[in-house]
């Protein structure tokens, strides 16, 4: 049973699950179908494969256990190989041919656009569930995200450097459509919290162009460098700025891939780079959802704990809570939101926020070991 915190906060929670209920549950071999179109043999795949066992892991722990009012929960999964053309694709088909009742988005907003412009999902009765990005758009409340913003991450990373003192600040940009408003907020950031900015590099194709960039954003001796980049981007950054300066911090975002960057930075690189995270440590021990997790995966994956596989786990229980206690309905979220109380998901409190569709606002940071391995 839900802890609720109070009768104002259980009628909260069931408003924000009825956006997640669709107008009908599958009858069919009294199934209720759960699909996902997610990166499984992409740029993003080892995000998509954790984020996977994480709902796995919690779908099976459930059916092992009866089910929900005596219904089976199948999670089935299409491999959009990182393509939103794919990713519309295969949603359409989960929609039309599985009829699925609940739908759990992919990974980047560049998907989400994709799904959510699809006739099938524009005709629908559901919602887009939880799909892995951090970005504002609202979509007309058809997309409600379980992860907070990429700017409230960065907000954190901002403040827990600048409690250290820290003053000098570097970007590492990738220049594309979707890092642009990122790099503007950090460049804002910069300015509101009266630091100094001393460099950009822009991170290109060319090794030796990215080699002398980054040597001389180096030598303007920046506290930390915030990269504005994808997976493969940071990584190719990290390699070449460790040359000229191993021990200044270096901070990104939750949806890098971190064994992607160690692969193309070398382990050696990691040291002083640190990344906000969206969940608490998933090795971690000290709530029931924590303990639950790392029980659950060793019980029924051989994949290792990580942070993506927790995500995956909570966002499952947060869709499993709607099951179990939602109505049907999908306009209700404003209202839903509106209440602003916490609700208890086994020790991992999350924060709804009327205004970005966000169930949690939950963000702490991590630094690499010197060896590997993260210390949150």
């Amino acid at each position: 049973m839900l802890k609720i915190l109070s009768t104002t906060v259980f009628r909260f929670f069931l408003l924000i699950l009825a956006v997640l209920l669709p107008a009908h549950v599958s009858a069919q071999d009294n199934l209720i179908i759960v699909g996902q179109a997610i990166d499984l043999s992409g740029p993003n795949a080892a995000v998509g494969r954790d984020y996977v066992a994480g709902i796995t892991t919690f779908f099976d722990s459930i059916n092992s256990h009866g089910g929900i009012h005596g219904k089976r929960v199948r999670y089935l999964v299409r491999d959009d190989q990182g393509n939103p053309a794919n990713s519309a694709k295969l949603a359409a088909e989960l929609i039309e041919r599985d009829k699925a009742d609940f739908l759990i988005g992919g990974i980047g907003a560049s998907t989400v656009d994709a799904v959510v412009a699809t006739p099938a999902f524009q005709q629908s009765k559901i919602s887009l569930f939880a799909p892995l990005s951090g970005v504002q758009k609202q979509y007309g409340g058809r997309v409600v995200y379980w992860r907070p913003s990429a700017e409230q991450e960065m907000q954190y990373i901002f403040s827990y450097f600048d409690k250290l003192g820290i003053r000098q600040v570097g970007i590492a940009l990738q220049e594309n459509s979707v890092n642009h408003d990122m790099y503007q907020y950090v460049v804002s950031e910069i300015q509101r919290r009266k630091m100094t900015l001393s460099g950009v590099v822009k991170i290109t194709g060319n090794p030796d162009e990215l080699n002398r960039e980054s040597a001389k954003l180096a030598a303007g001796n920046p506290n930390i460098v915030i990269t504005v980049a994808d997976t493969v981007a940071t990584g190719l950054f990290l390699k070449s700025f460790r040359r000229s300066a191993p021990k200044v911090f270096v901070a990104g975002l939750s949806l890098t891939n971190l064994d992607t960057v160690a692969e193309l930075a070398g382990r050696g690189s990691l040291e002083w780079t640190v990344f906000s995270q969206v969940v608490p440590n998933p090795l971690g021990k000290k709530s029931v959802v924590q303990i639950d997790h790392s029980n659950m995966m060793k019980k029924f994956r051989d994949e290792e704990l990580s942070s993506l596989t927790f995500e995956g786990f909570l966002v499952a229980k947060t869709l499993s809570r709607a099951m179990q206690n939602g109505r049907s309905g999908r306009d209700m979220f404003a209202g839903v939101t509106a209440q602003r109380n916490q609700i208890d998901l086994g020790g991992f409190l999350m924060t709804p926020d009327e205004q970005q569709n966000r169930i949690s606002g939950f963000v702490d940071i991590a630094l690499f070991r010197k060896g590997g391995g993260l210390l949150f």
